[in-house]
């Protein structure tokens, strides 16, 4: 019919309790916000009692005006009761009202009833729908659901477990039943949220009621439901049958279904409709990054092109909005205090945070790695063009080793952020392998920043850190030993795939590096660490090459070519005789010069007695 009713009442009810304080047990910012909400749509629906001292009664609309919306009043009016019951008893467990406690719960009793009173005439409303055709079967079972929810425990607080536990049971086989058969994974998760909320309470009904099995919830459920499904609701199985053709028939529309989630060869299940919404735009970046990685694969296309980093760019920031949804829904829970509203063997909301933390710390590092990846190629490219049009060897870029360190910061951060996490640490092999890369990084990054000090003429760093490199290698080596495969590389998807060819190659890198470090520091200052290049000596070797060795320097200027060949000069014989001649007289006349002798101190006389002191007074001898 063309005046067809959608009314969600879960989905309503989930997202209204999330959003406005339930997430934390906050039921009077609940009640405050039901409250406003209530007279909002009284006021839409004009539906407003008159402001005058006389009192006139609201007369309710015909049922063939009745919309959504009056539907949605009769909703709020029982969640704001049943939130000011919730409200009353916290406030009669304190201590400072343990007086008026009696008074304050039996005020909460009343308002509990008044829920029920408004749910119940909101279930009549959608039965009289759904026989007219105006309503779906789903919508009428998830309001006899919500209904049913609010019997059973009202009755629980009464201590009348038996008839609570009935309620309980059958609004449990009902939410199996919309969860089994849900067109869209965000239903399944919204059906499977509202059975995990009601599990404990009937497993407290059935310990109370003596059961010796009470922790086997689904066996119970299916004992008590079969008996008093079509005794509590009116026409049960048709309207599952209907709701079932209803499903199959819309399964040719466009269905978002939120494919598996697998950690280590186990399915991860999502028991909450806010992760479903946040984790269907993550799979919808991947199968973007996907088709992306599967277009350029084969290609001659460049690794950090604009269109790979905007893929990287979309899937970081749907995981950043998945981390952050679950992050509260964690925080929250062990705010409460209460164990895991899920099923036995299942993963918490604290596990699931820590998956989606490492898929993005994983993406993130993918990123980054092809970012590094973009620069090295550019960088390769732009010496390749100069090598062809100069000959000589060109200058690399001096921003291009920063900029890679700064990448690698980011990628480090990263690991070190992946390796705290409480899955890394549970398995052995995938924290070894974290540990591998960590240290494979921190070799890189020694590398990079060794090539920052070389411009600037350090070049005694960045030998220390090509040392320091070394180290980090045979840490990654030991650490990649210990296992037979890696746990990361093998695991799909991978990412920061290394093996030991890619550390061999990053220790002869280092190796060349360092040699070609102390042949520009030994031509710089002859490897001086604090020595002024403009006052260079010669290495120590050649000096004491120069002291001990007798060089023949005239021959070896010749064979240079700096000394200019004289050509002898002819000397006739007599000259050089009479030369010798006049050098030989000379020589005899030295010899025969008389020298004069050395004259010998003269000794004074001694003298002894008065007359040599008194002679010393008057200066005689």
């Amino acid at each position: 019919m063309t005046n067809t009713i959608h009314f969600r009442a879960l989905s309503l009810v989930n997202e209204q309790r999330s959003a406005y304080g339930l997430r934390y047990h906050d039921f009077t910012r609940y009640r405050k916000h039901c409250a406003n909400r209530t007279h909002r749509l009284r006021t839409i629906l004009k539906l407003t009692h008159g402001r005058g001292r006389e009192f006139k009664k609201v007369i309710p609309p015909s049922l063939e005006h009745i919309k959504s919306g009056y539907l949605e009043l009769l909703l709020f009016e029982a969640e704001r009761a049943w939130a000011y019951s919730q409200d009353l008893n916290t406030q009669s467990l304190q201590p400072g009202n343990s007086e008026n406690a009696r008074s304050i719960r039996h005020h909460a009793t009343g308002r509990f009833r008044r829920s029920i009173h408004w749910a119940t005439q909101l279930l009549s409303h959608c039965q009289t729908f759904y026989d007219s055709g105006r309503l779906s079967a789903e919508n009428l079972l998830e309001v006899t659901v919500y209904t049913l929810m609010l019997n059973g425990r009202f009755l629980r607080q009464r201590d009348e477990f038996e008839d609570a536990l009935t309620q309980l049971c059958v609004a449990r086989n009902l939410l199996n039943e919309l969860a089994d058969a849900a067109p869209t994974s965000r239903d399944q998760a919204l059906a499977t949220f509202f059975s995990d909320e009601i599990g404990p309470e009937i497993r407290y009904c059935a310990h109370e009621l003596g059961r010796s099995k009470a922790y086997d919830v689904e066996g119970i459920v299916h004992e008590i439901s079969g008996g008093y499904k079509n005794k509590l609701v009116e026409g049960c199985d048709s309207i599952l049958a209907k709701f079932k053709d209803e499903v199959t028939f819309g399964k040719g529309e466009s269905l978002k279904k939120l494919e598996p989630l697998i950690w280590e060869k186990e399915p991860v299940p999502v028991r909450n409709p806010e992760l479903v919404d946040v984790l269907l735009k993550v799979q919808q970046a991947e199968k973007k990054l996907r088709a992306f990685s599967g277009a350029t694969d084969g290609k001659n296309s460049a690794p950090g092109s604009k269109k790979g980093v905007a893929a990287y760019d979309a899937i970081l920031l749907a995981l950043s909005d998945a981390e952050e949804v679950a992050r509260k829904l964690s925080e929250a829970e062990q705010s409460s205090g209460q164990s895991p509203n899920s099923a036995s063997g299942s993963r918490n909301l604290h596990f699931i945070h820590n998956f989606i933390t490492y898929q993005l710390l994983s993406h993130r590092i993918q990123r980054d790695l092809l970012l590094v990846s973009a620069l090295t190629l550019q960088a390769t490219s732009t010496q390749k063009g100069l090598q062809t049009t100069k000959g000589n060897t060109p200058q690399v870029d001096s921003r291009l080793f920063p900029a890679t360190v700064k990448l690698l910061d980011t990628i480090l951060q990263s690991l070190e952020q992946m390796r705290t996490l409480s899955i890394v640490e549970e398995t052995p092999d995938l924290a070894s392998a974290v540990e591998a890369r960590i240290s494979y990084t921190k070799a890189r990054r020694c590398l990079e920043v060794s090539r920052c000090y070389a411009p600037l003429k350090k070049y005694a760093e960045s030998l220390a850190l090509l040392q320091h490199l070394n180290i980090h290698i045979r840490e990654t080596n030991s650490l990649m030993s210990l296992s037979p495969t890696d746990a990361i590389s093998s695991a799909t998807p991978s990412f920061y795939i290394i093996c030991s060819t890619d550390v061999a190659k990053l220790e002869n890198e280092a190796s060349t590096e360092s040699l070609r470090f102390k042949r520009e520091w030994l031509t710089y200052n002859g490897g001086s660490v604090s020595g002024d290049p403009t006052l260079y000596k010669k290495p120590l070797f050649f000096n004491i090459a120069l002291n001990y060795v007798d060089l023949n320097v005239d021959r070896l200027q010749k064979r240079v070519g700096k000394l200019q060949v004289v050509p002898p000069t002819v000397v006739v014989a007599p000259s050089a005789v009479k030369s010798e001649t006049v050098a030989q007289k000379k020589a005899a006349q030295i010899e025969h010069e008389p020298r004069p002798a050395t004259p010998e101190p003269r000794i004074a006389p001694a003298r002894s007695g008065l007359s040599s002191l008194l002679g010393g007074w008057w200066g005689k001898s």
